[in-house]
């Protein structure tokens, strides 16, 4: 795999990656192994780290919800996600206006606060190509808030939404 297939700055740096968002790097054969299939295809830590999330899905979930079958999420309005899209295809007059990301993150704080009073686990469910940028947007603001793509949570997992943040949240 390193050198021939991936750098080692690049493997350093999906591993940074990976513990900056918590995410137990003990696993390095299935990190490797899914490092080896798609780094012919692209060498982004970005896009690596996020295949390397989906395969580490089991990890990730068991560390935030334990064995439970439902997960409680927060999730987004349609109307705000396909706005958050837009941005970050960066498409004429999509941009995520000030007013609005304080109006998110204040919403994104009091239902994870709301969350940890409950002794449930805040976890933001997101569309796969919008979890970096809102990962990024909740990582030091709001410390106790997890962010999962879709794709990253298992199918026996049940999904209960305790909370949506729209577009005029």
């Amino acid at each position: 795999l390193v050198p021939k297939t991936l750098s080692p700055a690049v493997m350093v740096k999906v591993l940074q990656n990976l513990l900056e968002e918590n995410i137990p790097i003990r696993d390095m054969r299935r990190i490797a192994e899914t490092l080896a299939e798609h780094a012919p295809r692209n060498q982004d830590p970005t896009f690596l780290t996020s295949v390397v999330r989906v395969a580490l899905w089991r990890t990730i979930v068991q560390q935030i919800n334990g064995m439970a079958s439902e997960l409680p999420v927060i999730s987004l309005g349609p109307e705000l996600e396909q706005i958050l899209q837009k941005s970050l295809q960066g498409m004429e007059g999509a941009s995520v206006e000030p007013g609005l990301a304080e109006r998110i993150h204040t919403s994104l704080t009091d239902a994870a606060k709301h969350q940890e009073v409950l002794g449930q686990p805040a976890v933001l469910l997101v569309p796969a190509p919008l979890r970096v940028m809102l990962a990024r947007f909740v990582r030091h603001r709001i410390p106790g808030l997890y962010v999962l793509a879709y794709n990253e949570v298992p199918d026996n997992k049940h999904i209960k939404i305790v909370a949506s943040i729209g577009k005029q949240t």
